[in-house]
């Protein structure tokens, strides 16, 4: 499929997904928005995608927020239907897909774009990565999720006082917080996640798909995340990759999984 505004290769087992607005600092717009959502829908369903990977275009920048200009004449209907589309269409969809998703964060991670990069399921850093939520110098608030997984994933008060500052925390500062679990040269980046979604994809891809369920589930209103995980755990026992699990296990070999 052609995008105008994004990239997408899939190479044994991972699809990379890059936004490719580089003259823009990759700043998110409604038509990156949709063509992304289309993106991962479709390596989502592609059974030959193990893991996706999602960076940026150029070097200077993962995605550095969004493009201001869309919405800076909405009114409050327009900005809550904005938010609430923006979060169904992409953010949400993203942390609730069923394939691994790492964000490898090459540069600004601003706004919007740290707000993406925070729906993954996990974040890679590039040492000129920089980082943060600037919105309340603009006079408003995240609207993609922010103020619930920063939280979620550095804690509250040092969530609390990177909104309240609007400031950017660079690489080592956030995987000293652990809103990024590595970093690494920039040159390094992609060479880094793949590794990793090498490791990922010895496994089961059912399994990891329960994984996924079970520990989002905990970060859900009125979701016992044990019992998700309880569901999830019986489940696997009716799958062929338990089977195939189990049984190279006890043969003392490596595990052929059938697949997604």
């Amino acid at each position: 499929m052609n995008y105008d505004t994004i990239l997408s290769t899939t190479n044994n087992g991972i699809t990379t997904i890059t936004v490719n607005r580089p003259n823009k600092l990759n700043a998110l717009n409604k038509a990156t928005i949709g063509e992304l959502h289309s993106a991962f829908k479709a390596a989502g369903k592609d059974k030959d995608t193990k893991v996706i990977i999602i960076t940026g275009s150029g070097e200077k920048a993962f995605v550095a927020g969004a493009d201001i200009s869309e919405f800076a004449d909405f009114d409050i209907k327009n900005a809550e239907k904005l938010a609430a589309e923006g979060q169904k269409m992409l953010f949400d969809y993203i942390e609730n897909l069923s394939t691994p998703v790492i964000a490898a964060v090459n540069g600004f991670a601003l706004g919007g774009g740290l707000e993406l990069a925070m729906a993954c399921h996990f974040r890679v850093a590039s040492t000129n990565a920089k980082m943060g939520l600037p919105e309340v110098s603009l006079g408003v608030i995240p609207g993609y999720g922010g103020t619930q997984r920063l939280p979620q994933l550095v804690g509250k008060g040092r969530a609390m006082e990177m909104v309240m500052t609007a400031g950017m925390i660079d690489a080592n500062k956030a995987l000293e917080y652990g809103l990024v679990n590595h970093v690494t040269s920039q040159e390094e980046l992609i060479a880094l996640a793949e590794k990793i979604a090498g490791k990922i994809m010895r496994n089961s891809s059912v399994a990891i798909k329960g994984a996924i369920k079970a520990i989002n589930a905990n970060y859900k209103d009125g979701i016992d995340g044990y019992n998700t995980e309880i569901k999830q755990f019986g489940k696997c026992f009716g799958t062929e990759d338990f089977k195939e699990g189990t049984t190279a296990f006890l043969e003392k070999r490596k595990a052929e999984f059938p697949g997604k």
